[in-house]
């Protein structure tokens, strides 16, 4: 299926990007306006673009039905400050209701429930119950355009993080499975991070992996290990080895058993070494894979 977007409406497009492009991380933005008033409304179009100097961005786009600006776009071109409250499970809810475009003098604090705190460097309040709070001072708005559905995006330096304890490692650093962040998807969908959706991948460092490319032809041609599978082999530094010390039982019993038929021992190589690649075994499942060379 192709879709051309010249032949889409502001809508239409909205739609296809943003349940292909997801998720997304939330931007739960606290603004003031010169004459006080706060406000408080959450953007999926937001991410980390910097580290030194620490920058992030979001954009109050355009409203798609009538090209109206946002109460926070106004909000940061009077006062260029904003909180960016990271949002979790918890507040999700609370979150979505701050999302009604209520008038402007009237405070999604109090609608939604929040509790306000007062931020240590910027004018806008934190939300107490967010377990990250980002101060930021805005740099720069880059208008996309002024048609309806444009984006509008603020660029704004971090100058302080709040931490909430609870989510602190014994490392000293944030632990990814106590935060518990909510992303954004298409319609009415979001995903939470939680331990049991949550996995790590090895990257390369200084030295580089072999990459699929140097993988032995039966193993890059397999029709059983995975484009994942086929990633983690290649990612080792060199072409390992056979080890004669490597000791495995089933190993042992698949070369027995299928010793008449190397194809069929092939195949069954290649399923326990998936098994192994899919725990993160991979110098094991590298060993049971070179094991037909020495059949």
């Amino acid at each position: 299926m192709r879709i051309n977007f010249s032949e889409l409406n502001t809508m239409e497009k909205q739609q296809w990007l943003q349940s292909a492009i997801a998720p997304r991380p939330i931007c739960f933005a606290s603004t003031i306006d010169t004459a006080g008033n706060q406000n408080l409304a959450p953007f999926s179009f937001f991410n980390l673009f910097s580290s030194n100097p620490p920058i992030v961005i979001f954009s109050p786009s355009r409203r798609g039905r009538d090209n109206t600006l946002k109460h926070t776009l106004e909000n940061v071109l009077e006062v260029p400050e904003v909180v960016i409250n990271m949002v979790d499970f918890n507040m999700v809810q609370q979150m979505s209701l701050a999302s009604c475009e209520f008038p402007k003098e009237v405070d999604e604090f109090v609608k939604a429930g929040f509790t306000k705190t007062p931020a240590s460097l910027v004018k806008p309040a934190m939300v107490a119950e967010a377990k990250i709070q980002l101060e930021c001072k805005v740099l720069e708005v880059k208008s996309l355009g002024e048609q309806a559905g444009a984006g509008q995006l603020v660029i704004a330096e971090v100058l302080c993080m709040h931490v909430a304890d609870a989510v602190i490692g014994s490392d000293g650093k944030i632990d990814q499975h106590q935060l518990h962040l909510v992303a954004r998807l298409g319609g009415d969908w979001y995903c939470k991070v939680e331990p049991s959706n949550m996995f790590q991948v090895n990257k390369p460092n200084t030295q580089l992996g072999i990459g699929i490319d140097s993988l032995p032809e039966g193993i890059r041609n397999s029709t059983i290990l995975t484009g994942n599978h086929l990633g983690l082999l290649g990612n080792v530094h060199d072409l390992p080895e056979v080890n004669p010390a490597f000791e495995d039982e089933r190993l042992k019993s698949i070369i027995q058993y299928y010793s008449v038929n190397p194809h069929e021992m092939e195949k069954e190589l290649h399923h326990y070494a998936a098994e192994l690649l899919n725990s993160n075994q991979v110098d094991a499942a590298w060993q049971v894979l070179l094991a037909l060379e020495n059949v």
